[in-house]
């Protein structure tokens, strides 16, 4: 595993809010870029903020975060909050939230 990861509080209700095969496609992404480095499941969207991405069932979601490198032995990827977009773009004010 290359980090551990870490949801809040807001991230885990977003996840609360999908069906039960959305959100285990989500965490199954999660783990699945905490073991291979793959831009389509974790990608930078500018100097602080990534997000965890998933493409499930038509449907496109997005989990924002930031690295958390305080300590030097393990990394730690913080998920603030989750999107289901609905654009190419992602909303601004969403990163902003995230930042």
């Amino acid at each position: 595993m290359n980090f551990a990861v870490e949801l809040l509080s807001e991230a885990e209700e977003f996840l609360d809010t999908l069906d039960e095969r959305t959100r285990t496609k989500v965490l199954y992404n999660i783990r699945k870029a905490q073991e291979v480095q793959d831009q389509r499941l974790f990608k930078k969207l500018n100097r602080n903020i990534w997000e965890f991405r998933t493409l499930y069932n038509r449907k496109t979601l997005r989990l924002f975060a930031f690295w958390d490198k305080r300590e030097a032995v393990e990394t730690l990827v913080i998920c603030t909050h989750g999107i289901m977009k609905k654009s190419d773009k992602t909303p601004k004010k969403e990163i902003a939230k995230a930042e």
